[in-house]
């Protein structure tokens, strides 16, 4: 465990000749972090410009050199992060001499870079997921991860980081829990969220400087309104009306359902609006001591006034120059009920692969009813793929796309 009243920093700048130079001296300012909707870690850090070896330190450290950041905090120094400098400015104003850098860890470039990758049906998550950190040259450390069954899957133009996620994403709703990337010593972990062997116990009154929790309903949506095409004065018909939490008052949308789509499926789509705006949104901050090895991804106790319980976090910043770090967190009861609805998630049909079914309703691009595409009415067709039953969109009919069960009927 850490002893957060021992904790130093260095910052070691590894040269093109193989040189260890450490700078932590010359660094004025420096911190890491890892922020919510980023895999990789970024390293900042204002230095002063020095010379070594007859060079300004400017010279020496460009874009493309490594940084490693090391702790010590009772037991030696031990790397916490790496990362390769991208950014690099040099600034000179009066006696200011110095130099700003920002280094990032092996996953930016999966942040950074496109690829069209395909994905055979039948395919498992931890193959795919070799596969492409092996084509981009990215060590593999520790594999936690889930290995369900993948349905084919192709992905054009699409961001590595984006198809790293998709995998993981697929895999959670078919029950596998919930899985994140991160790199340790250049090399990618994938992990189960908040695995972490040693749990940080912090308290309000004694090791937290500031703890802040805010309930927002400012974005929430609680009603959906479907309506139906405009007759000849430019009237609307309701057709349905879907409710959310309205004892937050009516914040209402609306859903307008086309010519070809059930009524079925245009309420499924004006649920899917609820899904992603019908809950209030929680920003929890802590601010404290540093503790060096805490990372996105982590389970944290808290227990105060404001706080009591374990949590998740879900980004970080660490303050090297004043060894204190600044946290959001979200409650980790909240990601395991997320969790459990993934895996309880019922959406039962009647239908077997070679049924002859009538078709109702709106196509897909998959099983998980991404990717709206045409509406078919009275259509008769054949399911040619069935796939989990407990996905929004279990049957694939006729080559043509994956549809609701709510909108088949047999033939």
């Amino acid at each position: 465990m850490v002893d957060i009243r021992k904790v130093t920093y260095k910052t070691v700048a590894i040269l093109e000749n193989g040189t260890q130079l450490d700078i932590s001296r010359a660094s004025e300012d420096m911190g890491w972090e890892e922020g919510e909707g980023e895999i990789s870690a970024r390293i900042s850090a204002d230095i002063v410009n020095t010379t070594y070896n007859g060079k300004r330190l400017s010279q020496t450290i460009k874009p493309g050199c490594l940084l490693v950041v090391l702790s010590d905090w009772g037991g030696g120094h031990k790397e916490v992060v790496r990362g390769t400098v991208v950014d690099w400015q040099p600034k000179r104003s009066g006696s200011d001499d110095s130099f700003s850098i920002t280094a990032y860890d092996d996953l930016y470039c999966f942040e950074q870079s496109q690829d069209n990758r395909y994905i055979p049906a039948g395919t498992g998550t931890k193959s795919a997921l070799l596969a492409l950190f092996s084509d981009w040259g990215v060590p593999v450390g520790e594999y936690k991860g889930p290995d369900i069954v993948h349905a084919k899957t192709p992905y054009k133009n699409q961001y590595l980081g984006d198809i790293a996620e998709d995998l993981l994403a697929t895999a959670k709703k078919q029950g596998a829990g919930t899985f994140f990337l991160r790199s340790t010593k250049g090399k990618v972990d994938v992990l189960p969220l908040g695995s972490n062997t040693d749990v940080y116990h912090f308290d309000e009154d004694t090791n937290l400087e500031v703890t802040k929790d805010k309930l927002s309903t400012a974005d929430l949506v609680t009603r959906v309104k479907v309506v139906g095409k405009e007759d000849s004065e430019g009237r609307t018909s309701v057709e349905a009306i879907l409710d959310g939490k309205t004892e937050y008052g009516i914040r209402q949308r609306i859903y307008n359902r086309q010519e070809d789509d059930t009524l079925a499926a245009a309420k499924a789509e004006a649920q899917t609006v609820l899904d992603e705006n019908g809950e209030p949104t929680r920003d929890i901050s802590l601010e404290g001591p540093d503790v060096p090895v805490i990372r996105k991804g982590d389970k944290i106790h808290v227990t105060g006034a404001i706080l009591n319980g374990y949590f998740i976090v879900s980004s970080i910043r660490h303050n090297a120059r004043d060894c204190t770090m600044t946290m959001s967190v979200t409650p980790f009861k909240e990601a395991a009920a997320e969790e459990k609805k993934a895996e309880e998630q019922a959406a039962s049909g009647d239908f077997e692969k070679g049924d002859k079914v009538i078709l109702n309703g709106r196509l897909y691009r998959d099983s998980y009813g991404n990717g709206p595409g045409q509406t078919r009415s009275n259509y008769p067709c054949t399911i040619t793929i069935k796939v989990d039953t407990s996905r929004p969109c279990p049957y694939h009919v006729d080559g043509i796309g994956w549809v609701y069960p709510s909108s088949l009927t047999k033939a």
